[in-house]
């Protein structure tokens, strides 16, 4: 199963070739729909790029047969209620995960998610954890600026909160936009999130839990039916 899901695990950077390292990993990414979107989440995309510097976003794949390669990336449209976000790449498709559309995601089910883990630190080798869903939460992420505000993302809020998926492996910031899969099939049931939702549910705890968290893979399913 990890080495069919591992062609479709992507590094999510900027790149400026002055700069020394010239990426800086942001987070991970997942090929979806027609092998050109890349899923992640909102928080991994940048607020600005680095003009002068000539900085970009890229999406790297580490596991092409050739060796790394690196794709420039464009913004397609970014959901902060839930913290997510949809990147096209240039090029030839990559091979795209398969998004759960079964029964229910239930507490107890066994899951795995991969991911760059401390970014630059591990390198650019995809990392699997293992684990199941130990709990199924609520949480409500607030919308950073008033200019990201919109009828859905208000109605959000006015809503109160939307359910995540609380798991007992632990992931780390490089994992944030990385999917989680079910073990059987091999298809995403969500998004990991390592700063927003662990950020809100933790905000009063001094040191950090090995608590980790994933958005339900349905948001990132209504964001890809708004562009059909």
């Amino acid at each position: 199963m990890i080495e069919q899901i591992k062609p479709s695990i992507v590094v999510v950077a900027t790149y400026a070739k002055t700069r020394s390292p010239v990426y800086a990993i942001r987070g991970a990414g997942f090929v979806v729909g027609n092998g050109n979107l890349i899923a992640t989440n909102a928080h991994v995309i940048p607020d600005s790029l680095n003009s002068e510097i000539d900085e970009t976003l890229m999406v790297i794949v580490p596991t092409s047969r050739q060796g790394p390669q690196q794709r420039a990336a464009k913004i397609v449209v970014t959901d902060p209620a839930h913290d997510l976000a949809l990147l096209r790449i240039e090029g030839t498709p990559l091979p795209a995960m398969v998004l759960h559309s079964g029964g229910p995601i239930r507490e107890g089910q066994s899951v795995a998610f991969t991911g760059f883990p401390i970014g630059n630190v591990l390198g650019l080798s995809p990392v699997t954890h293992r684990g199941i869903v130990s709990a199924i939460t609520q949480v409500a992420i607030p919308s950073a600026t008033a200019h990201q505000l919109n009828s859905k993302v208000i109605k959000r809020l006015k809503s109160g909160s939307f359910e995540v998926y609380q798991l007992d492996g632990t992931a780390y910031p490089g994992n944030s936009g990385g999917p989680l899969y079910e073990m059987e099939k091999g298809e995403v049931i969500g998004i990991i999130n390592m700063v927003f939702v662990k950020g809100t549910k933790e905000s009063a705890l001094t040191h950090p839990s090995g608590i980790s968290f994933a958005i339900p893979v349905r948001y990132l399913q209504e964001l890809i039916g708004d562009l059909q």
